[in-house]
């Protein structure tokens, strides 16, 4: 009776973990047909033939390595000067004690509520006057400043929660406002790094309208834009585009199974301060 009870209890997750896998199991299906296949003899199940060539294809004819190193390297330095950034200016807020520390914090709260469509008109002159245009910076500085708000908010939130006995022991161990920071804040904010890490990159990897304003150097273009690049007047090779989108997937999916347990653990409040 026990097990007839926790079977029924776990229909609902296994039917929730169907209909989150699908759209995956869809995606990498439909890279490995061709278009008669996908819309007409076989939209819904396995290939019938294995396209692997839709692969080679989408690597060699559409410039996707050079895609794929563009969005690695804005995604990457975005990130990473986010996360710096937002960790200094949390502690600051949240540890420290000056003037108009409240009135910062109000201010950086505003931006997550600034719609990207109020800026992109004057972001694109800003980026054209500085001389960006088709640069890694075009997308960098602004990835950076609209991801600062979200990020400086988690990590108050945690450094908040961190007792103010860790900092008196700390000081009383000669530690100075640079070690504490380093040495003691930071690794006890480990989890709620791995989670905006993760959020950031994904946005960033996957960020299409600035790109798409910013940018129009072949060049330097990310992989997002060079999805548009399969899409033909007359035709749309949609085998091809499946297999970019699962490309442009794995690096996703790879980051979240490393960091899927600190993203857990950042899920509860004060777990940073725990152990």
């Amino acid at each position: 009776m026990q097990k007839l009870n926790r079977f029924v209890l776990q229909i609902p997750l296994w039917l929730y973990f169907i209909v989150s896998i699908y759209p995956l199991f869809w995606m990498i299906s439909y890279s490995l047909k061709n278009n008669e296949e996908i819309f007409v003899t076989n939209p819904f199940g396995l290939p019938t033939h294995f396209r692997f060539e839709n692969y080679v294809t989408a690597w060699s004819q559409f410039n996707i390595p050079r895609y794929f190193l563009n969005s690695f390297i804005v995604s990457t330095i975005s990130t990473a000067v986010i996360i710096i950034l937002a960790l200094m200016f949390a502690f600051a807020v949240a540890r420290m004690v000056w003037r108009f520390r409240g009135a910062m914090r109000t201010y950086m709260i505003v931006g997550m509520f600034m719609p990207l469509q109020v800026i992109m008109v004057p972001l694109a002159i800003l980026v054209r006057d500085f001389h960006l245009t088709n640069t890694y910076g075009a997308l960098i500085i602004p990835y950076v400043a609209i991801g600062l708000p979200f990020s400086t908010m988690v990590f108050y939130g945690y450094m908040k929660s961190i007792p103010r006995e860790v900092e008196e022991a700390a000081c009383m161990d000669g530690a100075n406002i640079f070690r504490l920071f380093i040495q003691v804040i930071v690794p006890m904010v480990m989890p709620a790094i791995a989670t905006v890490a993760i959020f950031q990159y994904l946005n960033n990897w996957n960020e299409f309208t600035l790109a798409y304003i910013l940018i129009t150097d072949e060049m330097m273009k990310t992989l997002p834009l060079g999805l548009l690049f399969f899409q033909g007047t007359y035709s749309t090779d949609w085998g091809g585009m499946g297999a970019v989108m699962t490309m442009a997937s794995l690096p996703m999916v790879i980051l979240y199974l490393f960091f899927s347990e600190q993203v857990e653990r950042a899920m509860t409040v004060g777990s940073a301060v725990k152990g």
